[in-house]
């Protein structure tokens, strides 16, 4: 029911992004929304790094993002949406009678817990195992490629990336 409750969040968040007008609340918006899913992602799986990984990716878009906005933008003033918080309100309102409710309609399969946590601790291990070794090998090295290109490019002594007018 946790999970249920977690993916209603998730929804809801989406939802939100489409209400959102300006570019730094819908940054705002997507990060919450990645966050979630990240917590989703990690309590369903025996391993969390996969979802620490998505996580570090969105929040370096997110920067980049951000970079952009800062220097392309105008300083837009945020601006309150009464419907906003109208809607907020109402969305919680729904929501909440199903928190109070987790109890009541828990469904305790034992079984078929422990069968699916069998099944994610061998799919974690078999991807350091001989066949699979390799692939995690390539990522290693292609992250330490990509590492040293962008250290190449924004070296120190070549001054900033962008010119100055």
């Amino acid at each position: 029911m946790s999970h249920m409750i977690s993916m209603m969040f998730s929804l809801i968040n989406s939802v939100f992004f489409f209400l959102m007008k300006h570019p730094m609340s819908m940054g705002m918006v997507l990060l919450v929304q990645t966050t979630s899913i990240c917590v989703i992602t990690s309590s369903m799986s025996m391993n969390s790094w996969f979802s620490y990984i998505l996580f570090l990716v969105f929040l370096g878009g997110m920067l980049i993002l951000f970079i952009y906005m800062t220097s392309v933008a105008s300083n837009d003033m945020f601006m309150k949406n009464k419907n906003f918080f109208m809607i907020l309100n109402m969305i919680i309102i729904i929501i909440s009678p199903l928190m109070v409710l987790d109890p009541f309609m828990m469904n305790n399969n034992s079984e078929e817990s422990m069968e699916i946590t069998k099944l994610n601790n061998s799919m974690n291990l078999n991807m350091f195992n001989y066949p699979n070794n390799i692939l995690t090998i390539i990522m290693v090295l292609y992250l330490l490629l990509t590492l040293t290109v962008v250290v190449k490019v924004t070296e120190y002594n070549q001054g900033p990336l962008r010119a100055k007018n």
